[in-house]
Formats: structure tokens, C-alpha cells, sequence
């Protein structure tokens, strides 16, 4: 059977350069970084050198604004809990979007109940943008924090974070986004923003799992969240993962070298398959901003189709696709980034999100617009409310 991948937001396949490059760290170069010895010195250098392609493509100043973590979810973690920790007295307030990733949420909730800390969780319209009106009024001088991602792992909505950032700082608070989805997938240049906390994760842009960065600008106070060793000039205790190191540092490098074409190509692919199946499927919805969203990401919703039932009929054709974030699969619910949109239940029921690499083909999309369109058609056939609802759309046509 041919296979088709479209749920690179829940994580890419780890490019050969990159394993290729991991390799030596488990058999010739074992050292530990901070023995003083050739066997770590020499392994010190490759962790040095995947700082510096990382700061590369964050463009970050200094190569210790770069602290390495073990994900995406360590470093919102971190951030998070910092920030609270050197919080200047009277500064008990922080501000979030109501569709975070769950590493922000469920920390925020942790903070609520054991520090005292008021959360302020501002609403999105109904194409995932924040409501700045209600951004700006709850920004003051009780806020310690601003965190909101730079882009929506669900819908691709991309946010304002510079203007944000900047926001933040005129109010005496710090910034942090959570950059998981677009570093590596849009330009990132901190050197131009006042941001003060980035988190990334490398197997977004094919690098390994178990890897991520928190950038923390330089002169911001810290309070690290693993304690016991001097590792990462103290603020993060634990012998290094230097092969996984070692590996985003390349892919970084790689995203650097091809981000601008593969960037376009994409997006290229991703209007391609929304104009298609929004032709050929009647009642179906694009959630998100089409107008300012990552390259890679197209979520629909389908009338009267179940979204797990549609991703379990496209799995059995070989397509693999998401109904919303990987970390909270096994719910049942629907999800919270598309319920704080105020989408109609049907949307909210019958959401998939394709989500596309550099590595996704021409053919790759073909084949989902001939067999997705079917599909919908058999499942619909199937549905109750369906006979209701048909005489409002026109017949599924195939490609």
C-alpha cells in the first residue's frame, strides 16, 4: 500500500543527515562534554557547534541565550516556572492565549494552585486570532508574564508575538513564546524582537525527540528547574544528550539552508489540496486564519462526518492524519483550540489537520484529494443527520 504522511505537526521523520550525523556520538565520540580529557573535549566542541546552528537559526546573539532541554514541554515548563520564581513582588499576574499548547495550560493551572498565581486566558475569534482588546486590558502592573505561541499547532494561526512582545515590555513584564511549530518552518529572528523566552522542540523540524531549546535572552533572571550538576552554566543540571545535540544542531542548520524555497513549495502543496477538497467536498470548512498561518498546515471540517471515524478510514488507506494535537489523542473531546474559536458543533466534531513536510510529494497530495473526497461520501452515507443535511449541499464529486 502506498502511504501518505500529513501529520508532520505532530512530528517529523528525522532527516538521514541528521542520524548520520548522530552516529559518532554513541560509538567514537562517547565522551562526556565535561571531563577534561581529549575524549570529552573533543565532544564539548560538537555541543559548542550545535549551539551555534542553533543560535543561527533563531538569531539569537550569544550562543548562552541557548539552553538545551529535553522538549518542547521542558522548555515552556521552565520558562513558565522561572519567570514566576524571579518575578518582582507585587507581579502575580500572567497572561496566556486559550489555545495553548497543554505544557502552558496545565503549568498555569499547576501555578494557580500552589503559588496563588491569576491566569488571565484571552479569547481568540473565530478564525484563532487573539483578541487583542482583551489583551491589552488585562496587560498591567500586577502582569509578571506574557507566554503565547507564535503559531497554533492545530490550525497554524500565527500570532502577533513581536507586537506582543513589545507590549509586555512597556508594561514591565517578560515575554515568552512557545515557537514549537514555526521555528524551523518560518523565519525567526529574535535579534529584531524584545521576546525573552523561546521554546522549540527538534522533532518538529527533523531533528530527534527527546531534544529542544529554551532561548533565554541574555540578563534575564533564571531560576533553573533541574538542579544538581553545573551542566549548561548551571541552569540545567544533567550530563548532556550530546547525540540528540548533535542532531539538532544539524537540522537546524539544514532548516537554515532551505527554509525559503521549501517555505513556499509547501504552501504551494497545502493550497493545492485545500482548493481541491473544498471544491469536491460540499460542507466543508477551513478552520484558521487562512490569511496568516504556517506554510505546512490546512485544518478542515466536514459536515456531518465524525473527524476520528474520517482518520481511521484515511489510516486504513495509508493516510495518516491528525483530528488535533498528538498529546491528547485518546480524547474524546473535542478540542479546546477549535472550542475557543466558537466553531458550530459540526466543525468542532468533523476537524482533521493535515500537516506537510519538505518532504511531501506532488503524487502524496494527488492521491488524498482522489481518496478523501470518497471517503467522506461512504461516512456521510452512514450518518443520520445526513439525509437531513443533503439537500443543502451538492453531490461529492470525486477528482
Amino acid at each position: 500500500m502506498t502511504t501518505v504522511y500529513l501529520d508532520n505537526n505532530a512530528t517529523t521523520r528525522t532527516d538521514p543527515r541528521v542520524v548520520a550525523a548522530m552516529l559518532p556520538c554513541f560509538t567514537d565520540m562517547f565522551g562526556n562534554p565535561s571531563s577534561p580529557h581529549a575524549f570529552g573535549q573533543g565532544v564539548a566542541e560538537a555541543v559548542r557547534g550545535a549551539r551555534r546552528r542553533v543560535r543561527a537559526l533563531l538569531g539569537a546573539r550569544h550562543d548562552q541565550e541557548i539552553l538545551f532541554v529535553s522538549g518542547g514541554t521542558e522548555a515552556d515548563n521552565t520558562a513558565l516556572l522561572s519567570a514566576v520564581a524571579t518575578a518582582p513582588e507585587g507581579r502575580r499576574e500572567i497572561i496566556t492565549s486559550a489555545v495553548e499548547h497543554p505544557a502552558i495550560l496545565a503549568t498555569l493551572v499547576h501555578l494557580e494552585r500552589s503559588c496563588g498565581v491569576r491566569v488571565h486566558l484571552i479569547g481568540v475569534d473565530g478564525r484563532g486570532r487573539l483578541d487583542l482588546d482583551a489583551f491589552y486590558a488585562a496587560l498591567g502592573p500586577r502582569t509578571a508574564l506574557v507566554s503565547v505561541m507564535w503559531a497554533n499547532n492545530e490550525t497554524g494561526t500565527l500570532f502577533p508575538v513581536g507586537d506582543l512582545a513589545r507590549a509586555a515590555h512597556a508594561a514591565g513584564a517578560l515575554f515568552h513564546t512557545d515557537a514549537v511549530q514555526a521555528a524551523g518552518r518560518i523565519p525567526v529572528d529574535l535579534s529584531t524582537t524584545e521576546i525573552d523566552f523561546l521554546s522549540l522542540s527538534g522533532h518538529k523540524l527533523h531533528g530527534p525527540k527527546g531534544i529542544g531549546v529554551l532561548f533565554v535572552r541574555k540578563g534575564i533572571p533564571f531560576r533553573p528547574l533541574i538542579l544538581g550538576g553545573h551542566q549548561e552554566r548551571g541552569r540545567r543540571a544533567g550530563t548532556e544528550n550530546v547525540a540528540a545535540i548533535v542532531g539538532l544542531g544539524v537540522a537546524a542548520e539544514i532548516a537554515v539552508m532551505g527554509m525559503a524555497g521549501e517555505g513556499a513549495s509547501i504552501a504551494s502543496k497545502r493550497d493545492r489540496l485545500e482548493r481541491a477538497l473544498t471544491a469536491l467536498v460540499p460542507g466543508c470548512q477551513v478552520n484558521g486564519d487562512t490569511a496568516a498561518r504556517l506554510p505546512n498546515t490546512l485544518n478542515l471540517a466536514f459536515d456531518c462526518v465524525d473527524g476520528e471515524a474520517l482518520q481511521s478510514h484515511l489510516g486504513r488507506a495509508g493516510i495518516a492524519v491528525s483530528t488535533g494535537a498528538a498529546c491528547a489523542s485518546g480524547s474524546s473531546e473535542p478540542s479546546h483550540v477549535l472550542k475557543a474559536m466558537a466553531l458550530p458543533v459540526w466543525a468542532l466534531m468533523g476537524a482533521i489537520r493535515l500537516s506537510l513536510s519538505r518532504e511531501t510529494t506532488d503524487a502524496e497530495i494527488d492521491r488524498v484529494i482522489a481518496l478523501l473526497p470518497p471517503i467522506v461520501a461512504r461516512l456521510r452515507e452512514m450518518s443520520p443527520l445526513w439525509n437531513d443535511r443533503r439537500r443543502l449541499y451538492p453531490t461529492v464529486r470525486t477528482a
